[in-house]
Parts: structure tokens; C-alpha cells; sequence
């Protein structure tokens, strides 16, 4: 397996740990449950210290995909404020998340 599928499949593992944790959390226990959501904030920070150190590798120039870093970054800070703004609510009512973009292989542009 090549590094860059290599990091993929790890941030991969990483995002199912994350939210599968979190659903197994009683309902009940709201203490519990910040002490692991404050978890999952500082393991986001991790991820997003992990792909910063992947996007300053040098990469292959003819390669024909690359890794859009830019857009993990984006999905990192959505999660990272919706977990924050369900912590600390500004108001009654949560508001509607933004929708993570996804889809972090893309095509090297044609030179």
C-alpha cells in the first residue's frame, strides 16, 4: 500500500472511531458525554496537525490524484464548530449543520 492511500485509510479508521464512539454514549450521563466530546475536539486537532504534516510532504508532480487537504480542512473545522456549538449553545435551538463536502480525491490539473 502506497503512503498516501496509507493516510487515507488512516484518517479513514480515525473518522469511524470518532463518531462510532460518540454513539455509544447513555443519554443520560451529560458529563460523560462532554468529557468525550471534548475528546473528540482534541483528537480533531491531531487529525488536522497529521494532515498539515502530510500536505508539506513533497508530492509526486505527474501524479495523476492528489489528496485535496484544503477540503479535509474545511470538513475538520465543520465538526470541530458543531461539536463545539452543541458544548457551549448560543440559543435554545441547535441550528442546521453545514454539510460536510466530502470527497477528498480529485484530479491533478492538466499542466
Amino acid at each position: 500500500m502506497n503512503a498516501p492511500s496509507r493516510r487515507a485509510s488512516q484518517w479513514f479508521l480515525l473518522s469511524v472511531l470518532l463518531i462510532g464512539g460518540i454513539g455509544k454514549l447513555p443519554a443520560r450521563d451529560s458529563d460523560i458525554e462532554r468529557a468525550q466530546l471534548a475528546a473528540v475536539l482534541r483528537q480533531l486537532d491531531a487529525l488536522e496537525r497529521h494532515a498539515d504534516n502530510s500536505a508539506a510532504l513533497p508530492h509526486p508532480i505527474a501524479a495523476r490524484y492528489h489528496f485535496d487537504y484544503l477540503r479535509l480542512r474545511e470538513d475538520i473545522q465543520r465538526i470541530r464548530t458543531g461539536v463545539q456549538d452543541y458544548l457551549t449553545p448560543q440559543r435554545a435551538q441547535p441550528r442546521d449543520p453545514a454539510p460536510l463536502l466530502g470527497e477528498y480525491s480529485g484530479e491533478a490539473d492538466a499542466p
